[in-house]
């Protein structure tokens, strides 16, 4: 097994490295991050233009047909850069689920948008009070003319505050359904706030909105069927996600390691860089040791959802390493920039904010290893002797 990047690989990878440079260093990215919108819309429409937003969607919507691998390589380089545009949320996870669960006509109508920059999504899900692994859809759908009608409340949808629609989970029949909700549609209303990672989202308020049944149409009369591609559906969008955020915290990981470093051969105490300090050093050699350990676990989910399998325990198995190591590498950063590396005006604490925010997104450290130790039991016994 290869686990080098191919040409056409490294060439979307150098292709996004390269827009995201000439658009952001920390002062910019600092100003962008302040303004109401919270990312770029010039960013975005270059994202679009070279085919990064349509990446993981097919040829027929208006997409690449790229695999887990270029989605990886993608969020890495957003990981490196902090670039706050929101590929993930707005694009990948809300498009995944209308193209594995629409219909010919919802996928005509909103992918090739998406794919162009031109419509936001966002997959309003998690609930209040709801933690990972969210389970608790307690809004309710309820049939209405041709359509429906939903009430609940959603939060927090990330980067909600800027979708156009929203895919959103509901209970009808007691069977969980997913409908696409125009975000400024009657009887929703959004609650906009900031992350202390200067990303954005919203509690969204629905409240009788009209809203139509993402729904393919093949499962049709077949209840049983229809559950089980929601359900899939719905496992899927969280094991991508779940890769995609491991890819962006390894790329934000190998920036801070870098920062640190070099700043451990710049700054000068007695005299000498603290780079000559053999604890130091040894210190930035763990850091290096958690970001290869981090890496690998990513590599492993990602290839391993490239084959087609998506299995929610090798997405925890990467998040749980990736969770760890971005805890001690953002901890180490910040303890061996001493007072700097906390301040605004330096990059590495926006990088360990990043990494904490990834940390709690779909679950932290110990929401994953208790997932994990929960099915210890359902492996096979070795017998020794």
């Amino acid at each position: 097994m290869d686990f080098e990047y191919n040409e056409e690989q490294t060439l979307l990878r150098d292709t996004t490295r390269d827009v995201l440079t000439k658009f952001y260093d920390l002062e910019k990215l600092r100003d962008v991050t302040d303004t109401d919108l919270g990312w770029s819309r010039d960013v975005w429409k270059s994202l679009g233009e070279i085919g990064i937003l349509g990446l993981s969607f097919s040829e027929d919507d208006g997409g690449m047909g790229a695999g887990p691998e270029e989605i990886s390589a993608v969020l890495g380089e957003f990981g490196r850069a902090l670039a706050p545009e929101p590929l993930l949320d707005a694009v990948l996870i809300p498009g995944g689920l209308i193209a594995d669960v629409g219909s010919a006509d919802q996928k005509s109508k909103y992918l090739p948008q998406l794919a162009s920059g031109d419509l936001l999504g966002a997959f309003a899900h998690t609930e209040p009070g709801d933690r990972w692994p969210h389970t608790a859809v307690s809004t309710t759908a309820t049939a209405s003319g041709d359509g429906h009608t939903l009430t609940g409340r959603k939060n927090p949808v990330l980067h909600g505050d800027s979708a156009d629609v929203l895919v959103v989970s509901a209970r009808l029949d007691d069977e969980i359904r997913l409908f696409l909700v125009d975000a400024d549609a009657h009887g929703v209303t959004r609650t906009n706030f900031r992350t202390h990672d200067s990303r954005r989202g919203a509690e969204i308020d629905l409240q009788d909105a009209p809203a139509t049944l993402l729904d393919s149409g093949d499962t049709a009369g077949d209840e049983a069927k229809r559950s089980s591609t929601v359900n899939a559906a719905l496992v899927k969008a969280e094991v991508v996600a779940q890769v995609a955020l491991c890819a962006e915290a390894v790329g934000a990981m190998e920036q801070t390691l870098r920062l640190t470093t070099d700043y451990l051969k710049q700054r000068k105490q007695f005299g000498v860089p603290l780079a000559k300090f053999q604890a130091l050093t040894h210190r930035a050699a763990d850091m290096y040791v958690l970001v290869e350990l981090a890496r690998s676990l990513s590599l492993y989910a990602t290839v391993t959802l490239a084959e087609g399998e998506v299995d929610p325990v090798i997405a925890s198995r990467a998040k749980l390493q990736v969770c760890r190591s971005a805890r001690k590498v953002g901890q180490e950063a910040i303890q061996m920039h001493g007072g700097i590396g906390i301040t605004a005006e330096y990059p590495v604490g926006h990088y360990v904010s990043r990494l904490l925010a990834i940390e709690h997104t779909l679950g932290g450290a110990a929401e994953h290893l208790r997932t994990l130790s929960d099915q210890v039991g359902d492996y096979d016994k070795i017998l020794i002797g």
